[in-house]
């Protein structure tokens, strides 16, 4: 099986909840229905996802002139590995998450942000567990949980190669808290007050210890340079969905219900969380991200650094989307 083959089916692998992988639906020109393009957008289950799921319920993406096919994923890499893989042609990923993907894959563009935090993921400690200094082991997923959990451990002097950090996934990591096969994780909802009811307590959150993420609109640079105006058309819907979501977190926790069945109550609670606002890539956001690539290197999870004057699209978002 050939290297594109190979990414094709392991992308295709972790989606659940999606629209289909099938041969009308992995190419990665998109398509058209009802005379309108066809977008497949790739993200995660969770409630940082809002303005997607009203956009959808809503029918804006439709007025606009764009048919949006949500691609639901286990979140973290796979939505940005489904756009290489060309089974979506936009998604939806944490800055920290994107930035190794961009290592190996330099076609991907970051469109710009939709949103970001430092209040939504949360340190949750097992019962018992009362100073990071009795940690020994806790779970991770990749990306943005990894440079998190990394960072608390050094804010609060516990040296990261102490403490044995095992890679899983958001909805196993609750469990082994439970267990007692780990002392820490730090992670979004729900998986954060899902832990807390299974033998933790949250003990923090990540701008307690200096970390805030963004949120990008990722794509590849080959379905871009024939589909800007298409996408600037899903960015503008998305922008529009951010203003709704911020003025009623409840029509916003319902939609979320509807599309991917989080508990609303749960959704509307944590919603002010997140700053739901899209902008384009700032100097900034160049700046922390060169930070997030010296962590991954000295980690040794990518060997070199992605071209961030090219993959960080400066001045697309104000010219397209705006």
């Amino acid at each position: 099986m050939n290297g594109k083959t190979s990414a094709l089916t392991a992308a295709c692998a972790a989606l659940v909840l999606a629209t289909g992988c099938t041969a009308g639906t992995t190419d990665s020109a998109g398509g058209t229905s009802a005379g309108q393009p066809t977008v497949r957008v790739a993200l995660g289950v969770d409630a940082s996802y809002a303005p997607f799921y009203l956009a959808v319920e809503r029918g804006m993406f439709e007025k606009a002139g764009v048919n949006v096919e949500l691609v639901k994923t286990e979140g973290g890499p796979a939505a940005a590995e489904a756009v290489s893989a060309g089974t979506a042609q936009i998604s939806a990923n944490a800055d920290s998450t994107a930035l190794p993907l961009m290592a190996t894959n330099p076609d991907l563009r970051s469109l710009g942000v939709f949103q970001s935090s430092d209040r939504y993921l949360k340190v949750v400690l097992r019962d018992g567990v009362d100073s990071p200094k009795q940690i020994k082991t806790m779970a991770s997923i990749g990306g943005l949980g990894l440079y998190a959990t990394h960072q608390y451990l050094r804010h609060n002097d516990v040296d990261p190669k102490s403490v044995k950090i095992l890679q899983s996934s958001p909805p196993e990591i609750p469990g082994m808290l439970e267990r007692g096969s780990i002392d820490a994780y730090v992670l979004f909802e729900p998986w954060a007050a899902r832990g807390a009811a299974a033998g933790g307590h949250v003990a923090g959150r990540i701008g307690d210890f200096g970390v805030k993420y963004v949120q990008w609109l990722l794509t590849d640079q080959k379905w871009l340079a024939d589909n800007e105006e298409v996408a600037g058309k899903v960015f503008k819907v998305v922008a529009a969905a951010d203003k709704l979501v911020t003025d009623d977190p409840a029509a916003a926790a319902k939609a979320s219900n509807q599309q991917v069945k989080l508990p609303a109550a749960d959704t509307e609670k944590v919603l002010p969380e997140i700053t739901f606002a899209a902008r384009g890539i700032t100097a900034a956001d160049v700046a922390e991200s060169k930070k997030i690539v010296d962590f991954l290197r000295e980690q040794k999870l990518i060997k070199k650094s992605p071209d961030l004057g090219t993959s960080l699209l400066k001045g697309w978002y104000e010219q397209h989307a705006r």
